[in-house]
């Protein structure tokens, strides 16, 4: 069974950054050699002139305007690793800087979709309380990276994620029972702006789903991604593009794979719905519709193999170039998650809280 390394940093913003750089810092670099090379490579063969550590930069220059919390912690994990920050931030937002570097959204690719979302609000949940749950799908190397991170901030709540190695949170639970997590969307009107993993971080600081709705709302986004919230009281989804937010919230339960949903939005896809998307959406929402749902039937959708190489559980061997190398059930209420590291019948699946 498959792992999940934790690592847990206390202190200042750039104390706690350095302290994650260190413990992790061979696994930061070897993430970093595959993610810059691939983005420098992608960029330079569809733009001539784009040019993806340039748009990174730029990027992480609006973060320290944006979020100074961030960019400081952000530059304490490079310190702590010996990195670049700027090739830093641009292996951690690969996907964002690389559209961005090129105008437009890169085509949706196996490549680069993937991820399955299920949110379960109150009244049909088995506990009684929100549940929300995802998988993170990318490149079958990733694998080799994924950690859990608990922080423990000397201001702001405490959280617990699942991340990359040198990376922010990326899907996890705060100490006040926000939990967060995104999927990846490609939309034209992409832009020099925040990419999605410091939006998330961003995020993590907030004390429930009212505030993190309105900083979701009001950033400057680099491209489009879709971000789902929990908190005790309740779920939602947001479908972002670089400008535009469009939430869904309610008593029935939401699921979202890597396509739009909003009508105005899916007209500027760059492609159709991958056959991968609409096949894992329509899985997701038969089992969503039972009458309740608890962390038992989340863990079996996610390991679920009945559409073969479009389930939601996807397996290196399937060839796809894209497979699940993280699972995360979020208990807002009970302020803890379970996770697992590679897909959800592979990986030792574990309990944390912040």
């Amino acid at each position: 069974m498959l792992t999940l390394p934790l690592i847990e940093v206390s202190g200042t913003a750039r104390s706690m950054g350095r302290a994650h750089g260190e413990a992790v810092r061979d696994l930061v670099r070897g993430f970093m050699a595959d993610r810059v090379r691939a983005g420098a490579v992608f960029v330079r063969q569809r733009r001539r002139d784009g040019d993806f550590l340039a748009t990174a930069a730029a990027c992480l220059g609006l973060l320290r305007t944006w979020d100074a919390v961030g960019w400081d912690e952000h530059h304490g994990v490079a310190e702590g690793a010996g990195v670049d920050p700027v090739e830093l931030y641009a292996a951690c937002n690969l996907t964002d800087i690389r559209d961005a570097a090129c105008f437009r959204p890169l085509a949706a690719s196996a490549e680069s979709e993937g991820c399955t979302t299920a949110l379960v609000p109150a009244a049909r949940s088995a506990t009684g309380a929100p549940l929300a749950a995802q998988t993170w799908d990318l490149n079958p190397p990733d694998l080799a990276f994924v950690i859990a991170l608990r922080r423990r901030p000397l201001d702001g709540p405490a959280t617990v994620s699942v991340t990359c190695a040198g990376c922010p949170n990326l899907m996890g639970l705060n100490a006040h029972g926000l939990a967060f997590g995104t999927t990846n969307l490609k939309v034209h009107g992409v832009r020099a702006g925040i990419p999605y993993l410091s939006i998330l971080h961003r995020l993590s600081r907030c004390a429930d789903r009212a505030e993190a709705a309105g900083v979701l709302a009001a950033t400057p986004r680099a491209a489009a991604h879709s971000y789902w919230l929990a908190d005790p009281t309740g779920i939602e989804d947001w479908e972002c593009t670089a400008d535009a937010a469009v939430p869904r919230g309610g008593e029935a339960p939401l699921c979202r794979t890597n396509h739009c949903l909003d009508a105005a939005h899916a007209a500027r896809e760059d492609e159709p719905p991958t056959a991968s998307s609409a096949a894992r959406l329509a899985h997701a929402r038969a089992v969503l519709a039972a009458p309740r749902l608890g962390v038992t039937d989340l863990r079996a959708l996610f390991a679920d193999r009945s559409q073969g190489v479009d389930s939601i559980n996807r397996y290196v061997e399937d060839g796809t170039g894209t497979s699940t190398n993280a699972c995360l059930i979020a208990e807002p209420r009970e302020r803890r998650i379970h996770a697992c590291r590679g897909p959800a019948d592979r990986g030792a699946w574990v309990t944390l809280s912040p």
